[in-house]
């Protein structure tokens, strides 16, 4: 790894998935890359802090759980400047569009939303939301309330090493995936995810550690099929699995 790597793929990481004001990487490569990557958690445990301080903060003033809920994942939205919901809505019309891999990356490239996004971000959205509003209203203490969440937003964006592993392939040439993807060593790619599950299951037991596990299965089984579809991965496809990622955990934590 180059000297500086580190420096650049954490601004690289924070300032591509949050709307925090860091300082552009002076060097953007396959380096930097790498350790924006692997690093995810990082921003995404920043994320889940201030969901779960905002939903702890509202409870505490009386509001009714799902209301709490929309509004909690409504904050982890803003603080990421939409990013992903996008790539979500791109992939739903990308791979429920015509047959031939160009025609699905043609519709992901438009910009406009087509019925299969809108339907897409507004299940994912109210099932998000309806999760966040589960484990608000399950009695935890506030502390717990903030951890999971912290939880499953790190764990959401840990899946993020693991699709872009080397191996995987960008569907185009172009564009954020093309510059990430293939960029992080499959013998770290496991490492975010690992570490996630291992905290989660000594501090909240067995259902934590699923959280992280259904989060990878999740966002796994999206690529394969964007991968089979499109002949490879985009930056939407990347997004996209985060935000199913994230849905699968938080399902699986109201089981706490």
């Amino acid at each position: 790894m180059r000297p500086g790597a580190l420096r650049d793929g954490l601004r690289l990481s924070f300032g591509t998935l949050t709307l925090l004001p860091v300082r552009a990487p002076t060097v953007v490569d396959r380096d930097a890359a790498a350790v924006a990557m692997t690093a995810a958690l990082l921003p995404g445990a920043l994320l889940g802090l201030a969901v779960g301080a905002t939903t702890a903060l509202l409870l505490a003033l009386g509001l009714a759980p799902l209301p709490v809920g929309f509004v909690a994942v409504g904050v982890g939205v803003l603080l990421t400047r939409f990013l992903h919901l996008d790539g979500l809505a791109d992939t739903a019309d990308g791979l429920t569009a015509g047959h031939t891999p160009e025609r699905a990356l043609e519709v992901m490239h438009r910009g406009d939303v087509g019925p299969a996004g809108a339907t897409v971000l507004v299940l994912v959205l109210a099932g998000q939301a309806t999760a966040v509003a589960a484990v608000a209203g399950a009695g935890h203490p506030w502390w717990a309330v903030v951890g999971l969440l912290t939880l499953a937003w790190a764990g959401s964006r840990a899946v993020l090493a693991l699709l872009t592993a080397v191996g995987t392939r960008p569907a185009q040439r172009s564009g954020l995936g093309a510059g990430v993807l293939g960029s992080v060593p499959r013998s770290v790619c496991w490492a975010p995810a690992a570490l996630l599950g291992a905290l989660g299951l000594l501090g909240a037991g067995w259902p934590a550690a699923l959280a992280v596990v259904a989060g990878l299965v999740a966002a796994a089984g999206l690529a394969v099929h964007a991968h089979r579809r499109l002949g490879g991965l985009t930056g939407d496809v990347l997004g996209a699995g985060v935000e199913v990622a994230l849905l699968a955990a938080l399902a699986v934590l109201t089981a706490l």
